[in-house]
């Protein structure tokens, strides 16, 4: 049999080991009630809520969305060219330069004014409109009279002058050819990938959605044009595009390479399709990375519809 003094230890024992559980129990409720007071506290003095960056690929579209243009008038800062401008604007260079009446090759300087808009499109439209149609439609009656003449002539002249007809078919035969050049796209013969890598990002024509591809590499890696054309603009005055080349192919084919650490070619300069233009790098991006853009006649497109598909 126990002693008493060993039962008595026994319950002392016991009794100190509850009373210690029971103040574990309530520390950590004390623990838990100010760690919730806390957070609420937190949450109570934020003045304003967490900000929310949506991103495309590794690039925040906030960026994007500050660089674009869309007021109807634009003052041109220094470092800027019209076909920067019109990719801001998500516009036709051609379209802007005929609002200001500025002739190729469009050169423009600081502090100039543009017309990005047409004002009052609703009334100067009508006889802007009317006196192309009527333009056309006296070009068109001008076609079908000498296509009538030339017809009526060939016949009479080949019974009397023979050979001579070939001369007199030269003539008219020129005017059709320039006629739907402002309705018929100039297609490009091939398009190259403008780097090898994996597309981490592609296309979206929603209104906050990437406007291109985005692909991933390492830095240095080397950009080639996407096909043979001029350069139009090099800089890095486009928030969100960081250095960025814009090649233009033809009147209706432009293609951009963003975010580059190295740009190797210069403004005015002529390309031919996979020529190094740039090196990659992470220029206002978060990653290293192109992004690469293609657009038709001032809107964007999805160059994937364009690209070979890849082996």
């Amino acid at each position: 049999m126990m002693s008493s003094t060993a039962i008595f230890m026994q319950y002392k024992k016991s009794n100190l080991i509850r009373e210690m559980k029971r103040c574990a129990s309530s520390f950590f409720k004390i623990f838990c009630y100010i760690f919730l007071i806390h957070s609420l506290l937190a949450c109570t003095s934020r003045e304003k809520p967490a900000p929310v960056v949506t991103v495309y690929g590794s690039t925040s579209l906030n960026q994007q969305v500050k660089t674009a243009i869309n007021a109807s008038e634009y003052t041109v800062k220094a470092g800027e060219t019209l076909y920067s401008i019109a990719w801001r604007a998500n516009s036709d260079v051609r379209q802007i330069a005929k609002l200001n009446n500025i002739s190729a090759p469009y050169n423009i300087y600081p502090n100039q004014k543009l017309i990005l808009v047409a004002k009052n499109k609703g009334k100067s439209a009508k006889p802007s409109s009317n006196k192309h149609s009527s333009e056309k439609q006296t070009k068109s009656s001008n076609l079908t009279s000498s296509k009538a003449v030339k017809k009526t002539i060939a016949s009479s002249k080949k019974q009397a002058y023979g050979k001579n007809v070939s001369k007199k078919k030269r003539v008219p035969s020129d005017l059709p050819k320039s006629l739907p050049k402002a309705n018929f796209s100039q297609k490009i013969s091939q398009w190259l990938w403008p780097v090898k890598g994996k597309v981490i990002a592609r296309f979206s024509s929603k209104a906050q959605g990437n406007k291109g591809l985005d692909i991933a590499g390492s830095r240095g890696t080397k950009i080639r044009a996407t096909a043979s054309g001029k350069v139009v603009y090099t800089g890095s005055a486009l928030r969100g595009y960081g250095k960025l080349v814009i090649i233009k192919h033809n009147d209706d084919y432009l293609s951009a390479y963003a975010h580059n650490d190295t740009i190797l070619v210069k403004e005015q300069q002529q390309v031919k399709a996979g020529d190094i233009v740039a090196k990659m790098g992470d220029t206002d991006a978060q990653r290293v990375m192109l992004h690469f853009e293609v657009r038709f006649r001032g809107k964007s497109v999805d160059p994937l519809k364009y690209l070979p598909k890849k082996q």
